[in-house]
């Protein structure tokens, strides 16, 4: 641990944390208001639909379970992959950082046929009703986070391989899990808010 510290002093900041990492921090909490406005918008729009289909009409509760299920357990890979970098094991921590990946991709592929399932047999699209609006907007930003985070963790293998992650690896690995763990807690979040909690929908407006 002495080891990391001094190999990151030159960028210490008044906090305690490097540079990086408070970098880090920072972009979270900016990324943490965005999710934040659009859970929040999504909330407001909740069950104001006057005209469906309607979330208990398309959503597959037991599906999307073994969705949420497959990202969490990328949580674990991730801290294998950092506690292998942190013992200087870097065949186990690519090992763990792919692995991580393949589940992220396996998200976001079960995420696509959802919304493909959603489109084609029950005629749901953003611009359907609010519900689909705020649905396909909100789950859908979650998924490029998710995108990108695999992208983060594929370069982070290459770059272990070209020897190119620096004199410290585990703190290049930490960075990219702080990320992960990141969208993975705000999955948490959606799945909680959108798919467990009943909706009350808002009436129909009476013929004319």
């Amino acid at each position: 641990m002495a080891d990391v510290e001094l190999a990151h002093a030159d960028h210490a900041t008044s906090t305690g944390l490097s540079s990086t990492k408070l970098a880090m921090w920072l972009f979270l909490a900016s990324e943490c208001m965005l999710f934040g406005g659009l859970i929040t918008a999504y909330m407001l729009y909740r069950g104001k639909s006057t005209t469906g289909p309607y979330p208990e009409d398309v959503f597959d509760i037991g599906y999307t379970s073994v969705s949420s299920f497959v990202l969490l357990a990328s949580s674990l890979t991730m801290v294998l992959s950092h506690n292998a970098a942190l013992a200087r094991d870097y065949a186990r921590m690519r090992l763990w950082l792919v692995a991580t990946a393949m589940l992220g991709l396996t998200f976001v592929g079960g995420q696509v046929f959802e919304f493909t399932t959603f489109y084609k047999e029950d005629q749901l699209a953003i611009t359907t009703n609010l519900f689909g609006s705020s649905f396909f907007t909100l789950t859908g930003f979650h998924g490029v986070h998710v995108t990108v985070g695999v992208l983060m963790l594929l370069i982070c293998v290459v770059l272990s391989f070209r020897g190119s992650l620096g004199e410290d690896p585990a703190f290049s690995v930490e960075m990219v899990g702080l990320y992960w763990h990141f969208v993975d807690i705000v999955w948490i979040v959606i799945f909680t808010l959108v798919y467990l909690i009943p909706t009350s929908h808002a009436l129909q407006p009476p013929p004319t």
